[in-house]
């Protein structure tokens, strides 16, 4: 069944919630769940040396369309007026969404975000083809790579864009324009997992990428320019990775529309889709805004398992006690094993069930790792300095409150100085306050360096008190002596954690 939920078909009531947007509630034709899109990692292969100095582009002008105040208010208003309770119980994983505009404060919005003129500037503090940019075309349904070597001038960008017809994708501009870092590292907050986007300039009467799919939510805002979509029916539903589809295969497109600056579209991973520059009219620039990357329940799964099985081991002989002799060398499972195997399983189950205990996780300290440092002005200095802010030191007679909540996540796991069989456990607390914008979603080969710190077992409660109180005492802390309750709060305050209220 298709439902639009346009002026003509509603109540006026209904027009009087509605005069100023169109909203076009995409259902299926049948009643199969259409996946999404997206990918937040840049893919292209770096080259040359990522740059040290942060590139400085002007932020967005004029009156902001979006909400700021929470991570929360920040989405409600990128998808206003659709409410979340209802985007996440019909739209997402399930179908796609598209919201057109008609709204100036919008339409002015979002094409401050990012310009084809932009580029300009970018290209002279130093782009690089692959890790940057990338210069496409779709020709004859498959996808023509352009780019040059080395770094990339913005009068060969420009040419290859007016004489070849070539879209230009510049991989996460968040990077460099203050407004997008801004929205991504809200969204990053909301949805508790890493957030990128990419930006695509393409000429009229131009398509840059055949169909295909991707392995992430995507959200797209039109900035410049419109832009013709067609999307059709998943051929792998919640698809994990990216693949290109041939037209012959993907069938007669499900939505067909055009986007226009300030409108926004959603579609599941798995979505297939393409789209192009129309004739006659200006290009085109959009962003695509990508999450829910590798954020499955399976991937919960892989993560957490590991922990529970080692755990778990410790405590049950049984766990420990040799597999079948030639086990490993038999063509399939036997019965016996695969019995074995589900007894175990269903014991690990129930012994889920029976805890509340924070479970090791590398998914989370991957995250903490790799998303956005805090939106900030200036050079962050306010956010690695102890008592920047104008904090006094903590004592035992002081009121403390945690800040940064949303950039700080509290795990529990082996004490990883000793590899011995009586590893005890510790908690470690890591934070993104120290994080670099300028490599964030670009694949750095560069390992990453992890920021926090590590408490004994014995502090879980009094780090509970912290993280679940608006303010709490010192003093009241649960630990054993006024000494660790200062030593813990002072830990906390010079990772800029916490601050005297």
């Amino acid at each position: 069944m298709v439902v639009f939920l346009q002026r003509s078909f509603v109540s006026n009531l209904e027009l009087s919630i509605y005069n100023w947007v169109f909203i076009s509630s995409l259902h299926c034709l049948e009643d199969t769940a259409m996946p999404k899109k997206a990918r937040p990692a840049g893919n292209g292969k770096e080259e040359g040396p990522i740059p040290t100095k942060q590139v400085k582009v002007e932020a967005a002008d004029g009156p902001s369309a979006l909400n700021f105040d929470s991570p929360q208010s920040l989405f409600e208003s990128l998808i206003s007026p659709v409410k979340t309770d209802t985007f996440f119980k019909e739209f997402w994983e399930q179908k796609p969404l598209l919201i057109q505009r008609d709204d100036p404060v919008a339409t002015a919005y979002y094409q401050s975000l990012f310009r084809l003129t932009d580029l300009k500037n970018l290209c002279s503090q130093g782009m690089y083809y692959g890790r940057d940019v990338n210069v496409c075309r779709c020709v004859n349904g498959k996808k023509k790579v352009l780019n040059k070597e080395g770094k990339a001038h913005f009068l060969q960008l420009r040419k290859d864009f007016d004489q070849k017809r070539a879209t230009i994708q510049f991989h996460q501009p968040q990077r460099f324009k203050d407004e997008l870092w801004r929205i991504q590292e809200k969204l990053e907050c909301y949805f508790g997992s890493l957030v990128g986007s990419n930006v695509y300039i393409t000429p009229a009467g131009s398509q840059g990428l055949p169909p295909h799919y991707d392995d992430v939510e995507v959200f797209i805002l039109q900035l410049e320019g419109e832009k013709h979509w067609r999307l059709y029916h998943p051929t792998v539903p919640l698809a994990r990775e990216y693949s290109v589809e041939a037209e012959d295969r993907i069938g007669r497109p499900t939505h067909e529309f055009t986007l226009k600056p300030g409108d926004l579209l959603y579609f599941p991973r798995g979505t297939i889709h393409q789209a192009d520059t129309p004739l006659g009219l200006a290009h085109s620039t959009h962003v695509t805004i990508s999450t829910y990357q590798n954020s499955s329940w399976g991937d919960f799964l892989l993560d957490t398992i590991s922990g529970l099985v080692f755990d778990a081991t410790k405590e049950d002989v049984t766990l420990r006690a040799g597999i079948p002799r030639q086990l490993l060398l038999q063509a399939e499972t036997t019965t016996v094993a695969a019995r074995r195997l589900s007894g175990f399983l269903r014991r690990l189950a129930e012994r889920l069930e029976g805890t509340k205990e924070l479970l090791s996780s590398d998914m989370k300290k991957d995250f903490i790792m790799h998303r956005l440092p805090p939106y900030h002005v200036g050079d962050g200095t306010e956010l690695t300095t102890p008592g920047f802010l104008g904090g006094e030191l903590p004592r035992l007679n002081s009121t403390v409150t945690l800040q940064f909540k949303d950039h700080i996540i509290l795990t529990v796991g082996p004490d990883q100085d000793r590899s011995d069989e009586a590893q005890e456990k510790m908690i470690y607390i890591y934070h993104s306050l120290k994080n670099k914008r300028e490599t964030h979603m670009m694949g750095s080969e560069e390992e990453t360096e992890a920021h926090g710190l590590r408490f004994p077992l014995s502090h879980m409660e009094a780090l509970k008190q912290i993280w679940n109180s608006t303010t709490v005492s010192v003093k009241s802390l649960k630990l054993a002596t006024d000494e660790e309750k200062e030593s813990l709060v002072l830990s906390l305050w010079t990772e800029c954690l916490i601050q005297v209220a």
